[in-house]
This record gives structure tokens, sequence and C-alpha cells, in this order.
């Protein structure tokens, strides 16, 4: 994948996941399922999944941050796994007690996701399938590792990381794990995810598990369709 215009602009997540799917267009006809990582992620994947006609889901994976730079991410937990980017921690001087802290508060909100996707309905099994994992941007990588790792133990026939933007350093991380890393734009001069966003206002949680149920009965009415 050779990288876009370098400063290339989404106007928001959907923009964003209609540009996406069509660099993911290829994956069609693999059988693929598409796991968005909470909360920016979802509208991105929710276009994805409707443009490869593929069932929808969400990783109850959160983000630990640096204090005081919420654009910095140093770490993801999910219920049962954790991964620490220890460089960033280092470089940034972050203390190993707010790392602690942090990833013991996330991980009891990832664990109330867990409980809450649960309710909405099965998740999709990527087992012998290609499992897409998709986020509105990859800044350290962090996130994207953790659900690889976490994806892999559910042994999916293969494992694609996509996002609009991508760091250049996050990409090196993650194309040594994932089968394929997707991505419209690449850029050298890496600023603040947001600000290749027109729109980058928070996801809440009602629109998460509105698209989850609109992705779902858009399978269904389709399958409905092709059966008659």
């Amino acid at each position: 994948m050779s990288p876009a215009a370098e400063h290339t602009i989404f106007a928001n997540r959907c923009a964003a996941g209609r540009q996406l799917a069509g660099r993911l267009a290829s994956y069609r006809h693999q059988d693929p399922i598409v796991l968005a990582l909470p909360r920016g992620g979802v509208p991105v994947a929710y276009e994805v999944a409707h443009s490869l006609d593929a069932p929808l889901g969400v990783l109850a994976v959160r983000k630990i941050v640096a204090p005081a730079r919420p654009s910095l991410v140093i770490g993801a937990v999910t219920p049962g796994a954790s991964y620490v980017d220890e460089e960033t921690v280092a470089l940034a001087g972050i203390p190993r007690e707010y790392v602690e802290a942090s990833l013991a508060r996330e991980g009891r909100i990832a664990e109330q996701l867990l409980r809450s996707l649960q309710e909405e309905g099965p998740q999709p099994d990527p087992k012998d399938r290609t499992a897409i994992v998709v986020d509105d941007g990859i800044v350290t990588g962090a996130t994207a590792l953790l659900a690889i790792e976490v994806v892999r133990q559910r042994r999916p026939a293969r494992v694609v990381v996509a996002a609009p933007v991508c760091a250049p350093d996050a990409y090196e991380k993650l194309r040594t794990r994932a089968d394929d890393v997707v991505y419209i734009t690449r850029p050298d001069d890496f600023r603040v995810l947001a600000s290749w966003y027109a729109d980058f206002t928070p996801v809440p949680d009602a629109d998460v598990r509105g698209l989850l149920k609109l992705a779902r009965l858009e399978r269904e009415t389709h399958f409905a369709t092709v059966s008659r």
C-alpha cells in the first residue's frame, strides 16, 4: 500500500470508512468479518462492513493514554490480556503507578463493555475467516497490536488491520504481526489523529449500539431477500 497525499483530511469517520472500504474491496469475496475498535472505529467499520457485505462486531479493547495527553496511546487492555508500549512509556517518563492504575481502571470498563456487547447479541466468530480489525486511526499501534493478539486466539484464516490514517512507526510494528495493514494515508508528518478529520466528535455508546443493530438488520434483510 502506497501512501496517499500527505495532508488528507476526512470529513468525518463515515466518509473515511467509505474510502477505506474501497481499499479493502479485494477482501469482499474472502468471507470476511469486520471487528471495530471502540468507539471511534465503529462508524468507520460500519461503512467497511456495509460495503463488503460482512458481519460487524466490536472488540472489547480499551486504550491507555498518557497523562494530560489523551491523543498519545501508550497501551491497551481487554478482558484477560493487556499490552503496554514500554518504549513510549519510557520516552514520555510516565510513572509505572500511573500505567498500572490506568490498566486496572480501563480493564474494568472493558469488562463492562464486553457484558454490554454480549447483551446486544452474539459477536461474529473469526474462526477460519478473514478478520478485518478497523479503527479510525493508528497512532502508536498499541490498541491494534492487542487486538491482533486477541483475534489470533480465535484462529482466523487471516488478520487484517485497517484504518484511514496510520503513523509510519505504528505501521512498521503492525506489518510484522498482521497479515496485511491497509490505510489511506501514512503521513511522515503525522500529527494528532484529530487533525486528519474535519469532524472528530466523540462517538457516544448509543451510536455504537445503533450501528451494530443497523448492521445486523441490514444483513438479516439481505439474507431474507436472497432466500426468496
